[in-house]
């Protein structure tokens, strides 16, 4: 599998690929009995792929083995047996790319000179991804969450590791010079190192963030001055080495309390956008000003999903065996409004119950 999902990592997978680039979507299961026909599916739509790939006389035989080849490492790098609720799978000459998402996705072959990406971006907003820094005297470590899970960010000269062996500690003990650990130089600036990696990887990829310590760990970091607006600190010392699911578990109450709140702030500016005559409500008019880049907040219940076709430029209801229907209209609207710099928001279910599941507030 790839590596924990970021903006800059979708950045790249939507740059132009050397022609065919496939992209594989399918639904999948987490648990039984729905999970045994999960690696049928998979098989199925790999077949599709190379049927394709085959009748296009566009795609060199050299291409078109390169690609299959690709495919066919990803297909082995899948994880069904802890599958989630959808599977993305990327192929293109000389490269592949496997993600697991905690989002419904519908079952899609698309070969094109650029991957189909706007159901990994629709589930990477949805998860609304967090950092966690785990503060040790001897190790500071990061964590890439989001909403059901973290895993641990072994990047960007993360985790910052050091001894705490002093080899003058007897001689400083003798004269009365042993500094406490989080009293001592050495501390200070091993803190002060992590704390320049971690404001570099938030200014790249800014999210909600978390630190966890001892109460004299996050007293040293805290002076070394401010990490990012709205940081929630947590005492919880032991978590430096993790493990992923204890890290997870100690930003669980403070994760689902900012949600919470961001939640009802979400439905407040709806409500004054409201007032002010900026409001769309419903999935027609919010891909109506979405297309128009007029969106300044999107806000999508986070189960939403409904099959549409376009009719005289409008988006009208239609029964999935309808050949024209588009049963991923919500994620590509998530993607376009990301586009134009909107912030979008995915709220709980019912919040949006008297706007038809989606809305916005428009710039003008």
């Amino acid at each position: 599998m790839d590596p924990v999902l970021s903006s800059e990592v979708l950045d790249q997978l939507r740059q132009p690929r050397p022609y065919p680039a496939v992209s594989l979507v399918m639904p999948t299961h987490r648990r039984e009995p729905g999970d045994a026909q999960d690696p049928v599916r998979l098989r199925n739509l790999v077949v599709e792929a190379e049927k394709a790939l085959q009748s296009d006389p566009a795609v060199t035989r050299e291409r078109r083995l390169d690609v299959l080849d690709q495919l066919n490492q990803a297909v082995k790098e899948a994880d069904l047996v802890h599958a989630e609720d959808g599977l993305v799978i990327y192929a293109a000459p000389g490269e592949h790319h496997v993600w697991k998402v905690a989002r419904p996705v519908p079952e899609r072959v698309v070969v094109a000179d650029t991957f189909l990406t706007r159901n990994l971006v629709a589930a990477h907003a949805a998860e609304q991804p967090y950092w966690a820094l785990a503060v040790a005297a001897d190790r500071v470590s990061l964590w890439s969450g989001e909403t059901e899970r973290a895993a641990e960010a072994a990047s960007d000269g993360f985790p910052l590791v050091r001894s705490l062996e002093d080899p003058d500690a007897e001689r400083k003990e003798r004269i009365g010079d042993l500094p406490s650990t989080w009293q001592d130089e050495a501390t200070r600036q091993f803190l002060r190192d992590a704390h320049q990696r971690l404001r570099a990887v938030l200014d790249a990829d800014p999210r909600p963030l978390y630190v966890i310590g001892s109460p004299a760990a996050l007293s040293l970091l805290e002076e070394l001055g401010p990490l990012a607006p709205g940081t929630v600190t947590i005492q919880h010392g032991g978590l430096a080495a993790g493990p992923a699911a204890a890290v997870h578990e100690a930003v669980a109450p403070s994760l689902t309390a900012r949600q919470a709140a961001a939640a009802s702030t979400v439905v407040a500016e709806l409500d004054a956008a409201r007032s002010g005559k900026q409001f769309a409500g419903g999935i027609d008019e919010v891909w109506q000003a979405v297309k128009e880049g007029r969106v300044r907040l999107l806000a999508v219940e986070d189960d939403y999903r409904t099959v549409v076709r376009e009719e005289g430029g409008h988006l009208e209801p239609a029964g999935a065996d309808d050949p024209s229907a588009r049963d991923d209209m919500v994620d590509e609207i998530v993607e376009q409004a990301l586009e134009t710099g909107t912030d979008v928001q995915f709220v709980p279910h019912d919040t949006l119950a008297g706007q038809q599941r989606i809305a916005a507030a428009l710039r003008y």
